[in-house]
């Protein structure tokens, strides 16, 4: 399935970005009466005619497919960029594809990478979600810095958690994840066995369990990552007293882009 993206829906009809239009007018070589499938980078897919095939691609909607690739859960990456922006970018496409709601650009105190260029790496993202069947397009929040982004999670909801090198006692990434199901009223498929619980984090979400069940609730993850410095003792002391969890990622010391990449890809195995 070939997707194209477009947030020009309404009024039944769905009109792609000249770029998108190139794509799929020169390169693809679609013309009128053609049937195509486009993502609006919110949830929905939209089987769609061409009923304009020039410059720019005009198509009138037929078929609309609620929540398109959608994953159970909400997790936010709260990430330093890295000093090669090659592997942030690398990053972020491959939490794309795994299953990631918002990427957060974080500058630490040990940060060599202070400036980011949101453009192309939004490019990355809807490039990303159209390659992996996704109907949502992580969103790209504007960088701020790690304490900055630790106090404004005061307001956030499931479970907060940081990943640190340091001497501090820690939860394993599956611990975390049963703890944000247990908090949502959902089930994590975490290994072999259920977690179900009942508690609700306020999210609405119905999404397929095994034998065909459905499940209320969608948990909240949220995990922070530092730069290749690490967090600073007074951004930890300042994340755990804002209620983040120290995380371990296993004996290994990895690379930022690497660590921020196993943890999406452990929530995407433990609740896919």
């Amino acid at each position: 399935m070939e997707l194209f993206y477009s947030t020009e829906v309404g009024n039944g009809l769905c009109t792609l970005t000249e770029e998108e239009s190139r794509h799929c007018a020169k390169v693809l070589r679609h013309s009128t009466g053609d049937s195509i499938n486009v993502i609006d980078g919110s949830g929905a897919l939209y089987i769609c005619r061409i009923i304009e095939c020039g410059r720019q691609v005009v198509c009138s909607v037929e078929q609309v497919q609620e929540n398109f690739g959608a994953h159970r859960y909400n997790l936010t990456m709260a990430v330093c960029p890295t000093k090669n922006i090659d592997r942030y970018e690398w990053f972020l496409e491959k939490a794309t594809e795994m299953g990631v709601d918002a990427v957060v650009p974080v500058i630490g105190e040990h940060s060599e990478r202070r400036v980011i260029k949101p453009e192309r790496l939004e490019k990355i993202l809807v490039s990303a979600a159209k390659q992996s069947l996704k109907g949502v397009v992580p969103q790209l929040r504007e960088a701020v810095s790690v304490k900055q982004f630790i106090k404004d999670s005061a307001s956030m909801t499931g479970v907060k958690l940081i990943a640190y090198c340091g001497k501090l006692e820690k939860v394993t990434l599956r611990e975390a994840v049963e703890e944000a199901f247990r908090a949502s009223g959902a089930v994590a498929r975490a290994g072999s066995h259920a977690v179900a619980t009942e508690a609700s984090c306020g999210a609405v979400y119905e999404a397929p369990v095994a034998g065909g069940a459905y499940v209320a609730g969608k948990p909240c993850i949220t995990i922070l990552i530092g730069p290749e410095g690490d967090f600073s003792p007074a951004e930890v002391e300042a994340a755990v007293e804002a209620g983040f969890k120290p995380l371990t990622l296993g004996e290994s010391r990895l690379r930022t882009e690497t660590a921020a990449t196993a943890a999406v890809a452990g929530v995407y195995f433990m609740c896919g």
